[in-house]
């Protein structure tokens, strides 16, 4: 049998460090086996995926050096690669649940589903549906559908006795069935929820091996009983531990700058980012921790994954990354590079037409432009608070528009200015007067090039991080005031 494994992300915001690691472990586990790494775009969440955000994600996966055998872009006798195009797959196989009565449709309203989690928590127990709707009768649920009552189709399951997962990372992991909800596998849009589209996509495309977060690990019963309802093998499973700050806690971007594209735009090398992602599952090779891709598969070994969860150090892929830059690169390569770096995609003819017209000599441009090939900006916190804004409004509106930035569906400049606008609305700031301290802490200075158009050219991830180092600079914001601040977005 040939491995074949597969990473499946949501295009629903910025590529994320964790999605290369986990990309890059079931890249190494297939290539060590001599098998077949797809890549599968889990697009079923209509709302929020968005055709921006897939590019981003091929984009950063292949700016990183991975490649997968089938998948959206080069194809494949499994296709299509995405889920959006893949209905009629989903449509039959919950059609065959229904008919052999392993799910069931359900007609609760939200609001009867919201006065059984309230009751739930009030007695203190487990929240999990159920099961009012597994007594409707045939007769019954075609009358409802008929007169055009909405439903959701839901996976029968067992209320006594358990199921065993066999975890390739953790060993055996027992599970209560009465304490595995009744989960949705169809919407009442028609359109599957990841957990049947997962386990249909995954038995279609011959997925041998499921390595993925570990955070999954209690959908494992709910997947191992679809396997069992539709009478096919079940992949072995691997669940990842999560990536973690130095403090230990979950990789975030509070915390961390988490986008893979923000990693590039900081000048760090794809070989090394790519380095260092495998050192938090392979070895070093006799003390020696620079490795390229073919010795990391060589030296791959899921025993080498420590369960205590991997840190993202930054520390340690600056020095890194330092690495590569002095020993890996001749002077032509490491020119080569930075001319990569700083002119990628026609930056250069982005950023001058703002420029011209604020500047008298070509030397100017040296100070106008910094900001656009700086990292990280370590702004004077005297220079925030020049304006009007008092220290609270200030923290407030960073805080804000860091919420508002996050949930943008495309970094564009009317969705920026936008966004910046509601931020003196929710704050009650005239505009100019919230503009200003945003000028500081993206450019470093109180008056540059055009802000909104800056923010856009810089990227969503530059953006957030300095805006979380413009609030540090200012104090911090503590996570009850950031909810408090957030309430009502």
């Amino acid at each position: 049998m040939s491995v074949r494994t597969r990473i499946a992300p949501s295009p629903t915001g910025d590529p994320h460090v964790g999605t290369a690691y986990v990309a890059l472990v079931n890249y190494l586990f297939a290539k060590k086996h001599g098998g077949q790494f797809l890549l599968r775009i889990e697009d079923t969440d209509r709302a929020r995926s968005t055709p921006e955000s897939e590019r981003a994600i091929l984009e950063a996966l292949e700016w990183l050096g991975l490649s997968w055998d089938e998948g959206p872009d080069v194809g494949g006798p499994h296709g299509p690669y995405r889920q959006s195009e893949r209905l009629p797959f989903y449509t039959r196989y919950a059609g065959e649940l229904l008919a052999a009565g392993h799910a069931f449709k359900c007609f609760c309203t939200p609001e009867r589903l919201e006065a059984v989690r309230v009751e739930q928590r009030q007695a203190s127990r487990p929240p999990g549906y159920d099961g009012h709707c597994l007594t409707v009768s045939p007769a019954e649920a075609a009358a409802l559908e008929a007169a055009g009552v909405s439903h959701v189709v839901r996976l029968k399951v067992p209320r006594e006795g358990s199921v065993t997962i066999d975890d390739m990372l953790r060993g055996p992991i027992v599970f209560e069935w009465s304490t595995v909800d009744m989960q949705v596998l169809v919407k009442s849009d028609g359109w599957p929820t990841y957990h049947l589209a997962n386990v249909v996509d995954d038995h279609l495309m011959g997925i041998t091996h499921v390595m993925r977060g570990e955070e999954w690990i209690s959908s494992a019963p709910k997947h191992a009983l679809l396997y069992e309802y539709f009478g096919w093998p079940m992949p072995k499973l691997c669940h990842l531990p999560l990536l973690r700050n130095a403090d230990k806690s979950k990789l975030s971007k509070r915390k961390n700058p988490t986008g893979i594209l923000f990693y590039r735009r900081m000048g760090y090398l794809p070989e090394a980012l790519l380095n260092f992602l495998a050192l938090l599952a392979v070895p070093p090779i006799d003390g020696e921790e620079v490795m390229d891709l073919p010795t990391m598969v060589g030296a791959f070994g899921v025993e080498h994954i420590s369960l205590g969860g991997p840190v993202f150090d930054t520390t340690k892929l600056d020095w890194l990354n330092g690495r590569y830059l002095r020993e890996k690169l001749d002077d032509a390569a490491f020119e080569a590079r930075v001319r990569e770096w700083a002119l990628r995609d026609g930056y250069l003819e982005r950023i001058l037409p703002l420029a011209r017209s604020r500047i008298e000599r070509l030397s100017d441009l040296g100070q106008l432009l910094a900001h656009f090939f700086s990292g990280r900006l370590d702004v004077d916190p005297e220079k925030l608070r020049e304006g009007k804004l008092d220290n609270e409004t200030l923290r407030r509106a960073f805080v804000i528009a860091g919420a508002l930035f996050d949930a943008l569906p495309e970094w564009t400049v009317p969705s920026i200015e936008a966004s910046i606008r509601r931020v003196a609305e929710i704050t009650g700031a005239k505009l100019r007067d919230v503009v200003r301290p945003f000028y500081v802490a993206i450019t470093g200075s109180a008056q540059s090039v055009p802000l909104f158009d800056s923010m856009q050219i810089l990227g969503r991830d530059l953006v957030r991080e300095r805006l979380r180092i413009a609030l540090e600079r200012l104090g911090g914001a503590t996570s009850k005031e950031q909810e408090a601040w957030k309430k009502g977005l």
